[in-house]
């Protein structure tokens, strides 16, 4: 990162989270749609900067930081929680590099928040697998809980709380792509339709979710949200006809879709090709897949 941070700067990525598959099983009394997804983590995302005994700021640069400070960033909101839960902590001021599209559905905010409780547990000497800094997770938001480990894929279930056991393997070379228009998880619910009390069976995954099983899963988000930006099509297309993909499916809520590929320089090219002829965020990776 540009500049010198000084000596007291702690710093985290908060790296982009993927659902390899998305299941919507029905939608609660309460409004909350029940899901059960597979979660992995990109090699690239956000950084955030923490300087410790400063008072408690936020400041965000990069080059999507345009309109997302403010007191309710989930960065904010992360440090109220963990206060809220565990009495009186050390704090500090913030800084966030925001490399992430907005509203793309790849978690950028929810791995922003769950980056700063790492940093906040870190200063504090509080250990990751405390129950309180779960909850503080839990009052965030539906994808702030399995942020807080990005080490490792692992099954999430219900409204984003219940969450499986680390789910370890292989790293497989992929390629993130946005059309840069944003979309609101709201919205792409919505769309789906689906009444309060609505429910539907399970889909039997295997716990080694290699790639061939993963083409028996799906997003059930996909269809909605093509429904809202039709470029997610485009870029699912494009993707599905570059050299070496062997799958490609959309993220979340989208816009943004993933592929995987045989060779990194596969996917380095399709990135790089697909950023100039079609101007779409597009950024080569790794994707972690449990075996």
């Amino acid at each position: 990162m540009a500049g010198d941070a000084g000596p007291r700067m702690i710093r985290e990525s908060a790296p982009a989270k993927i659902n390899l598959f998305l299941h919507v099983l029905g939608r609660q009394a309460d409004g909350y749609h029940i899901l059960e997804s597979l979660v992995t983590f990109a090699d690239l995302g956000d950084e955030l900067e923490f300087e410790p005994d400063r008072p408690v700021s936020l400041a965000v640069d990069g080059p999507f930081s345009f309109g997302i400070g403010g007191d309710d960033n989930l960065v904010l909101k992360a440090a109220r929680a963990a206060t809220a839960q565990f009495g009186r902590l050390r704090l500090g001021a913030f800084r966030l590099v925001k490399n992430l599209p907005v509203a793309s559905g790849i978690g950028g905010g929810s791995s922003d928040a769950a980056a700063a409780l790492r940093l906040i547990a870190r200063l504090n000497g509080i250990d990751l697998d405390d129950s309180r800094l779960l909850d503080a997770a839990r009052t965030l938001g539906a994808d702030v809980p399995v942020c807080l480990d990005p080490s490792a894929p692992r099954l999430m279930h219900g409204i984003g709380h219940e969450l499986g056991n680390r789910l370890y393997g292989l790293r497989y070379p992929a390629v993130l792509v946005n059309p840069v228009v944003p979309l609101e998880t709201r919205a792409v619910f919505g769309q789906l339709g689906l009444s309060p009390g609505d429910r539907f069976v399970p889909m039997k995954v295997e716990i080694g979710c290699d790639l061939k099983a993963l083409t028996g899963t799906r997003n059930d988000l996909e269809a909605p949200a093509k429904a809202l930006v039709p470029e997610i099509s485009a870029v699912l297309n494009a993707l599905h006809a570059a050299s070496g993909c062997r799958f490609a499916r959309m993220s979340g809520s989208g816009a943004t879709c993933f592929a995987i590929f045989d060779h990194y320089a596969e996917a380095a090219e399709t990135a790089a090709r697909l950023q100039v002829e079609q101007e779409w965020w597009a950024r080569p990776t790794w994707l972690k897949l449990p075996s």
